[in-house]
């Protein structure tokens, strides 16, 4: 009971703390001077990943890498198939140029760099398979990239990050960022405590843990912003939220972890990338093979069955 009281409190403390995060850095940037097309492509989008990485912090640390993998792939898998199916059921998605020919394969290349760097012994750079410190290196290098090209288009006016930054008094700013960065820390560390223990009481692995209760979890930040824009017609946004935090995941959030400690995968891990890249793919293919452009209801209710489907064959 008090393991399941540490896992839900964990993940309650780690959502509220990302919001004060944001909201407290937000508006020192703003009060510096800062755009908030800037602020919106740095603090807001770090604030949405923020959960992810305050779990995968504390699952180096303990050395649970089924966790630190699973809520990344988990999370990857749960924003294309769960959430923008749910905000495609809501109102349909279209799809811009940008996204359809960019970002979306950008997100897919992330997952096969992952899958090409966990496979150590299947590419023959390595006796043991791992996401190793020069790999998380490597990362960050992608996710530079990523980013460079994320303000290259902002500043020729073809990103919207949707943020209406609120300058907060300075003593309420600062304390907003003290208690988001200490709830971070908290929940991040209840969380992992909480699902492991939960996995060894219920037998299941550390792994399916971090796929199914933690992925979801932390994504609830994408599912709200995301379902939100949705039924604002603001689908732009809705999409964009979903596939930079994918992004956001692989490149910076494992890139992190894996410097911190590299990272050994728990087998099956391949089933959990491949069905990443399977995502990838599929909105990919969806939003190229008809002249509209979007994902629509019908291509919105599939995409949740895929997820159900997925979740069932781990739990069963």
């Amino acid at each position: 009971m008090l393991d399941a009281l540490y896992l839900a409190g964990g993940i309650t403390l780690i959502l509220f703390s990302a919001s004060w995060l944001v909201d407290g850095a937000s508006s020192i940037a703003k009060r510096a001077g800062i755009p908030d097309m800037v602020v919106g492509l740095t603090v807001v989008a770090f604030g949405t990943s923020a959960p992810e990485l305050s779990v995968n912090i504390f699952s180096a640390i303990k050395g649970s890498s089924g966790i630190a993998l699973g809520n990344v792939f988990g999370s990857n898998i749960c924003n294309i198939l769960l959430i923008l199916g749910i905000s495609a059921v809501i109102h349909p998605l279209p799809i811009s140029n940008n996204t359809r020919w960019r970002e979306i394969p950008f997100s897919l290349l992330a997952a096969v760099v992952i899958f090409i760097m966990i496979n150590d012994r299947m590419t023959g750079s390595g006796a043991v398979d791992s996401v190793s410190r020069s790999d998380g290196l490597l990362l960050f290098c992608f996710f530079t990239i990523f980013l460079a090209y994320t303000f290259a288009i902002a500043f020729r006016g073809g990103i919207d990050t949707g943020e209406d930054i609120k300058i907060l008094p300075a003593w309420k700013s600062t304390l907003l960022v003290v208690a988001g960065l200490a709830g971070l820390f908290a929940g991040g560390r209840f969380l992992v405590d909480g699902a492991v223990s939960v996995a060894r009481i219920i037998g299941i692995s550390e792994k399916v843990i971090g796929i199914t209760i933690i992925a979801v979890g932390t994504s609830l930040p994408e599912l709200a912003t995301s379902a939100v824009a949705a039924f604002k017609r603001k689908t732009d946004i809705a999409v964009g939220n979903v596939i930079g935090s994918n992004i956001f995941n692989i490149f910076l959030v494992l890139g992190t972890t894996s410097l911190i400690a590299p990272l050994a995968p728990v087998q099956p891990v391949n089933v959990d990338i491949f069905i990443t890249i399977f995502a990838s793919l599929m909105l990919f293919i969806v939003t190229i093979t008809f002249k509209q452009h979007i994902v629509d209801r019908i291509e919105g209710v599939i995409f949740i069955a895929i997820y159900g489907a997925y979740i069932t064959y781990l739990l069963i």
